[in-house]
C-alpha cells in the first residue's frame, strides 16, 4: 500500500484589535509582540496545530526563510518565539524537507497525523502563506511591514 501525501492548509484570525499597532510603533518591540493571531495548521481534515502566536514575529520568520529559498537547496523553516523558551523538543512550527517530500512538525501538535507532504506543494503553501499574511496584516492594521521588518525580534 502506497503512502498518500497529505494536503496542508493554514488559517489565521487576528485577535488583536485594529488599533493595537500603527506605523509609529514600528520600533516598539513590546507593541510588536502584542499583535496576536489564532494560527491553525490543518493537515487533510485534522487540526494539527492551533495556538495564539505573535503573528508579526511569525511573519518575519516566514519572510526571512522565503528570502533564502533556492530551488535546488530548500532549507528548513523553523519558528521559535521569544515568548516561549523551552525548545529542547524542537520549534513551535517547522517545515523539514527531505528528498522530494517535507514534514511539518510542531512541539505543540494537537494530534498525530502522517504529515508527509510533497515538497513542492509544501514550499508553495508556505510561500503563499507569507504573501497572504503580509497583505492581510498590512490591510487589517493599516501598516507598512517594510518599516517593521528590521525591528521585529527573531530567534
Amino acid at each position: 500500500m502506497e503512502n498518500t501525501l497529505n494536503r496542508i492548509t493554514f488559517h489565521y484570525e487576528f485577535i488583536s484589535k485594529k488599533g493595537t499597532i500603527s506605523n509609529k510603533d514600528r520600533r516598539d518591540v513590546s507593541v510588536i509582540l502584542t499583535v496576536d493571531a489564532l494560527f491553525t495548521i490543518i493537515i487533510d481534515d485534522a487540526i494539527y496545530f492551533e495556538a495564539e502566536i505573535a503573528i508579526l514575529e511569525f511573519y518575519k520568520a516566514l519572510f526571512k526563510w522565503k528570502e533564502t529559498l533556492i530551488k535546488e537547496n530548500i532549507i528548513e523553516f523553523h519558528y521559535y518565539t521569544i515568548e516561549y523558551d523551552e525548545y529542547e523538543d524542537g520549534a513551535l512550527i517547522s517545515l523539514i524537507p527531505f528528498s522530494n517530500k517535507a514534514r511539518v512538525t510542531s512541539i505543540w501538535a494537537q494530534c498525530e497525523v502522517n504529515n508527509v507532504i510533497d515538497l513542492d506543494n509544501a514550499v508553495q503553501e508556505f510561500i503563499t502563506l507569507e504573501e497572504r499574511l503580509r497583505n492581510d496584516i498590512e490591510q487589517f492594521y493599516h501598516i507598512d511591514l517594510n518599516g517593521f521588518i528590521k525591528h521585529i525580534p527573531l530567534i
